[in-house]
């Protein structure tokens, strides 16, 4: 993978996550992104889409 961003979790992780109803699973989605759109400045947004993309890395 040249382009792009990747990431790894534990096992343990992967099965908290998967213990989590789905009603939890999207409240937890949203939360994220209600974070990351107060915190980050419209720069920072414009990196992570590009970079999301694979346009940079």
């Amino acid at each position: 993978m040249n382009k792009g961003f990747h990431y790894t979790l534990e096992n343990d992780k992967i099965r908290e996550y998967m213990k989590l109803s789905t009603e939890d699973k999207l409240k937890w989605l949203e939360e994220i992104n209600t974070f990351t759109r107060l915190l980050l400045t419209e720069k920072e947004k414009k990196l992570r889409e590009k970079l999301r993309a694979g346009e940079i890395f």
